[in-house]
């Protein structure tokens, strides 16, 4: 027993007491689950996003930067993460390629900014990418905005986050690649709103 503590007491981060594995505090490794609070903003200071609870994330699939992922690798609940992201590790530079201006007549009377379409809609520019997801990001009163390009692309960003739960991944979860809420990626349409992330998100309209 004295030789299993001395393990346990090696392995368990930040030199926890020994005598049980169930002191040992879970580590961020591939092929689990990590719920983040965090603070995004600018290089200027400006906020640009910020959590109102924790939200989680598979690690080691397609839910994170990895840049943000690495980050987060070997940490424990509580710790906090600060780093500088530039644009190609993050939401790529801004293509102006990918900005339609399309006739308001297309588009229903109800049309909000932030709605997201893949592909354009019927009677738009067809040389668009089909499976590219646009957001409308203004209306006019001849014509409507749509922007394929990430809302923070062509931006270096600031993340502030801190580690608020650490969990196993489930063998379902392990095999989708991802838990649905990619970091502040746009959702698959329908939605009323390119939710960054997930079905509740009210952040970064």
């Amino acid at each position: 027993e004295v030789g299993q503590d001395r393990v346990a007491f090696v392995q368990c981060a930040g030199g926890v007491a020994p005598g049980s594995w169930d002191n040992c505090p879970m580590k961020i490794t591939e092929q689990c689950v990590v719920g983040l609070s965090w603070t995004l903003k600018d290089t200027l200071g400006e906020i640009l996003d910020e959590t109102p609870e924790p939200i989680e994330f598979l690690v080691g699939g397609d839910d994170l930067l990895p840049k943000l992922q690495d980050a987060l690798m070997g940490k424990t609940v509580g710790a906090r993460v600060e780093l500088q992201i530039e644009p190609e590790d993050a939401f790529g530079d801004y293509n102006e390629t990918l900005v339609f201006l399309e006739s308001r007549k297309l588009f229903p009377e109800n049309i909000e900014e932030g709605i997201v379409f893949e592909g354009l809609p019927a009677g738009c520019n067809t040389e668009a990418p089909k499976n590219q997801l646009f957001f409308v990001s203004d209306i006019y009163p001849e014509h409507v905005v749509l922007d394929g390009n990430h809302p923070l692309a062509g931006i270096a960003i600031r993340i502030h986050a801190k580690i608020e739960s650490i969990r196993e991944a489930t063998v379902s979860e392990i095999g989708a690649g991802t838990l649905g809420t990619g970091f502040l990626k746009l959702a698959e349409p329908p939605a009323a709103t390119p939710h960054l992330h997930g079905p509740d998100s009210n952040h970064l309209h």
